[in-house]
């Protein structure tokens, strides 16, 4: 769905969520289990994210019959603009008011950073999925979030190695500048030198940047042999197309360190082909992922991305912690989601860390060329499998104060 007929299904849906919110007692004990979405509606990250999220949520309801533990599931969303103050805002209330037990979703790290702050403080479970920050599970963790689907180190990780190995060195960074973006350059910087490449420099751009050719001009004039574009969204996708029409690539090897599946199409394979990129999920991996993408586009007309796919994933094992423990208790319901294995179509042996870090086995990928690709969504080549205790930060690396204290 896009466009005008997106928007107003979400306003349609928004609009029913608290028509049913009004008419609905907020206390815990109603027989209703509320699960919050909170994610980007509006902006540049709402096809990869956005109703699809909602819709991801509303499968995994749906497949666990509506209802757990003798109380029927409740799905209501939110868009957050980007703004941190704006997210907080609509989760406080959700929290304090409207008798929200758990929270799903947060695209855009710096949003997601300041939603886990309050969920920590409301000792309130928050399932993370688009967003990307390795800070999340990192000193700024919380006893209450899961971050699921990826994270800047992970994406970054198996990348950097796989380019450097292959010769791709130095490197010079077009960077977000805000959290993901920070982060995602923080984290691959390390795994080029780790991996023995050299790191040139860097430019940071403003989210939501339309013209890129002054930081494009100086990623040329940098010496360097690798662009590596630490951003996404329409930020990706505008450097990607304009690096082209600055011949960046005659000179330059171009590095995708985020990738979301919508953005293929948009952008176009004549432009994002052969990019080298690590992801979680692929809608055409295995008979699961396509199973479970097959129903997600009768619902929603696209595949779905790594991120939705995170949120179906992610309350899949909640709603199963909850009905094993009979309760919505958050730190009863972390310690059953902790101590269960995941395994379903997005994860096989998963496991949730001490540091709310959800491990699993990332995969490297190229996006095919136009005479490769057979339709619409046939758009990555699968490279290789990373193993999750290979592909995320080790758990003593990454500074989380509620590690080995008890939960």
């Amino acid at each position: 769905m896009h466009g005008v007929a997106r928007s107003a299904l979400s306003v349609l849906f928004m609009i029913g969520s608290a028509m049913l919110l009004a008419s609905a007692p907020a206390d815990a004990e109603d027989g209703v289990l509320r699960v919050g979405i909170i994610t980007d509606m509006s902006g540049q990250y709402s096809d990869g994210n956005g109703m699809g999220s909602v819709i991801s949520a509303q499968m995994a309801a749906e497949e666990i019959g509506g209802t757990v533990a003798g109380r029927r599931i409740e799905i209501i969303s939110a868009d957050h603009q980007n703004k941190p103050d704006v997210a907080v805002g609509i989760v406080r209330n959700w929290i304090d008011n409207k008798g929200v037990d758990v929270v799903a979703e947060g695209v855009n790290s710096a949003v997601a950073l300041a939603i886990q702050n309050l969920t920590r403080e409301r000792k309130k479970i928050f399932l993370i999925s688009g967003s990307g920050s390795s800070d999340l599970t990192g000193k700024q963790c919380s006893p209450t979030s899961v971050h699921w689907t990826y994270d800047t180190y992970a994406s970054s990780n198996a990348t950097a190695k796989a380019v450097v190995a292959r010769g791709g060195t130095p490197w010079f960074f077009l960077t977000a500048d805000y959290a993901f973006g920070q982060a995602l350059e923080r984290d691959a910087s390390k795994a080029v030198t780790a991996a023995g490449g050299k790191v040139l420099g860097a430019v940071r751009h403003p989210f939501d940047t339309a013209d890129f050719s002054s930081f494009l001009l100086q990623a040329q004039s940098s010496g360097a042999k690798v662009l590596a574009l630490a951003n996404a969204g329409s930020d990706f996708r505008n450097a990607v197309g304009q690096a082209d029409e600055f011949n960046v690539r005659q000179s330059m090897q171009v590095v995708a360190l985020q990738v979301t599946l919508t953005d293929v199409p948009a952008l176009g394979l004549v432009h994002a082909h052969d990019l080298l990129f690590t992801d979680s999920f692929y809608w055409d991996r295995t008979p699961e992922t396509r199973a479970f993408a097959e129903e997600f586009f009768k619902r929603h007309g696209a595949m779905p991305t790594a991120y939705q796919a995170g949120v179906n994933s992610a309350l899949r094992h909640y709603f199963k912690a909850v009905a094993a423990t009979n309760s919505v208790e958050s730190e009863t319901v972390m310690a059953q989601m902790r101590k269960t294995p995941v395994n379903d179509f997005f994860a096989q042996n998963g496991v949730v860390r001490e540091d709310g870090r959800m491990v699993h086995d990332m995969y490297l990928m190229r996006i095919k060329k136009p005479e490769e690709s057979k339709s619409k969504w046939d758009l990555y080549e699968y490279q290789t499998t990373v193993p999750g205790d290979q592909a995320f930060r080790p758990l003593a690396d990454g500074g989380c104060p509620y590690v080995g204290k008890g939960q």
